[in-house]
């Protein structure tokens, strides 16, 4: 998922300062991959969310990857990290939405694997656009329907995303009744440029992975600029569709989508 993170925002149009936060709970990979320090990061943002409300505020926290892309690290072990992000999420992560709502700002965070007790969720909460990453195989496709429900209960848009060869994108569309907003290729080489590892000099944009990113970034800008109907009526009525759960919104907006998702359930 960071490499994911990371092709976004080295494919982000030029419109936009992406800055990469690592929100796993389970650990993050940025300091090990590129031999970056835990502070400033992750840790030192949630503390100074305590007490700060400043809109810039993630700004002191980043630290540059050799190209010069803005991140905020997170701690490497699942306990500092769990620990950071609660402390985070119990500040409010408003401190990472409204640095979002910065014209010129792109926040993107990558928040591990989607569980349905995960303090991520409250970072996929306050998310313009979620994206839901699969591999086109069994055993990832597996976990999909349970990933894609706590996704769609905690985000105003979640996107799926098949990575990598397998199964047809409409196969799989029609098995989990999901759509498939893209397909990115599984390209090491390419994979291996963004991650920084030694002796990869070629220009990640250039390889097929950050090809396929680079338009995944027009996708999720348009998805954000386009709001699903509900959220359209949701807003209609005075209805703030941030900081309250999805499934409520719908039920207040009156999405006719929302019986059926219970039913299903």
């Amino acid at each position: 998922m960071t490499t994911s993170a990371l092709g976004l925002a080295a494919g982000w149009p030029s419109a936009g300062q992406p800055v990469v936060v690592e929100c796993d709970p389970a650990g993050g990979d940025l300091v090990a991959r590129f031999r970056l320090e835990t502070a400033p990061g992750l840790m030192s943002l949630a503390a100074a969310a305590r007490h700060s409300t400043e809109t810039g505020l993630i700004w002191q926290h980043t630290q540059r990857l050799p190209g010069g892309l803005p991140v905020i690290v997170g701690p490497t072990g699942a306990i500092q990290a769990g620990a950071s992000l609660a402390q985070l999420v119990q500040s409010g992560t408003r401190v990472l939405r409204q640095a979002a709502d910065r014209a010129g700002t792109v926040v993107i965070a990558d928040c591990g694997r989607l569980a349905p007790d995960s303090p991520a969720l409250e970072v996929v909460r306050e998310a313009d656009v979620t994206l839901l990453l699969a591999r086109a195989r069994d055993d990832a496709l597996a976990h999909v329907a349970t990933q894609w429900h706590t996704a769609a209960r905690w985000s105003q848009r979640p996107c799926f995303v098949l990575v990598g060869e397998g199964y047809p994108s409409d196969e799989v569309a029609r098995e989990l009744d999901v759509e498939v907003m893209a397909r990115i290729p599984q390209d090491s080489k390419g994979a291996a440029a963004l991650g920084g590892q030694p002796g990869r000099r070629a220009a990640p944009a250039r390889s097929p992975l950050g090809q396929a990113m680079a338009r995944l970034a027009a996708l999720t800008v348009s998805r954000a600029f386009t709001p699903p109907a509900w959220v359209q009526r949701a807003q209609a009525v005075g209805l703030d569709p941030r900081g309250q759960s999805v499934d409520a919104l719908k039920r207040q907006a009156g999405d006719p989508g929302q019986a059926w998702g219970e039913a299903r359930r």
